[in-house]
C-alpha cells in the first residue's frame, strides 16, 4: 500500500460558522450549502488520488457528505497553528495537507503533490490571497508552524520562511484560488464548471459561462 496520506483540514458546514464572508450577498444558510459542496469536491478529489491514508481534520460531526475510506480525527481546541500541528503529530508523515476552500483541487494535482515529498524537503501550494493551500512533508517536525502569521496576506511567504528555516527544500505547487469571498466562488465555479461548487454557486450567484 502506498504509505503517503491527505489530510483535509475542515469546519462542518454549519450556518454561521463556515464562510462567514460569503454574508452578503449569501445568506448564512446559502453559505454553508457553499462549503459543503466544498468539502464535498475536495473529498472526492482526495478519495480518487493515489495515497493510502486518508484523514479528515474535522471540527464538528461527518455529514452525508463524507465518503467511504477516510479516518476521521476531531481537532484540538487552540489557534490554527496548534490545530495544525496536532494534526500533523497524529499523521507523522509523508503526507500533504489542505482545507476545503479549494475544491477546483483535482486527485492528478494531489498525487503531483506527494510525488514530490522527500524526506529533506517540502511542498508549498501558494493562495491567491498571499496565503497557501497546500502543504506538503516528507515527514512531520515539530515546530513547523512556530511564528508563522495565520489567515493573512503574509501567511504563505512566511510559512515558506520557516520551512527553509528548518533546513527544508521547498517546491512550489501551482496557485489556486481559495473560497473566500462571492468574487472567489465566481471565479472558482468559473474555473471549475463541473463541481458540486459550481453548481451551488450558480444557483445563487452569476457566473460567467
Amino acid at each position: 500500500m502506498d504509505a503517503t496520506q491527505v489530510l483535509v483540514v475542515a469546519k462542518e458546514p454549519v450556518p454561521g460558522r463556515v464562510k462567514t464572508r460569503l454574508c452578503p450577498p449569501l445568506s448564512p444558510a446559502e453559505a454553508a450549502s457553499v462549503a459543503a459542496a466544498a468539502l464535498a469536491d475536495t473529498l472526492d478529489a482526495v478519495a480518487r488520488c493515489g495515497a493510502g491514508r486518508r484523514i479528515l481534520v474535522l471540527d464538528g460531526r461527518p455529514g452525508p457528505w463524507l465518503p467511504p475510506g477516510f479516518e476521521v480525527i476531531p481537532q484540538v481546541r487552540g489557534p490554527l497553528g496548534v490545530r495544525l500541528a496536532a494534526a500533523w503529530s497524529h499523521a507523522g508523515g509523508p503526507g500533504v495537507q489542505i482545507g476545503m476552500d479549494t475544491p477546483q483541487l483535482t486527485p492528478s494535482l494531489l498525487d503531483e503533490a506527494l510525488g514530490l515529498l522527500t524526506g529533506d524537503g517540502a511542498v508549498l501550494g501558494p493562495a491567491a490571497d498571499g496565503g497557501w493551500w497546500a502543504l506538503g512533508l516528507g515527514r512531520w517536525r515539530p515546530g513547523v508552524f512556530d511564528g508563522v502569521p495565520m489567515s493573512t496576506a503574509r501567511t504563505g511567504d512566511r510559512q515558506a520562511r520557516r520551512l527553509r528555516s528548518l533546513g527544508l527544500a521547498v517546491t512550489s505547487l501551482p496557485v489556486l484560488r481559495d473560497v473566500d469571498t462571492a468574487a472567489d466562488a465566481v471565479a472558482v465555479a468559473a474555473s471549475a464548471p463541473d463541481t458540486r461548487t459550481a453548481a451551488v454557486v450558480r444557483s445563487l450567484l452569476t457566473v460567467a459561462r
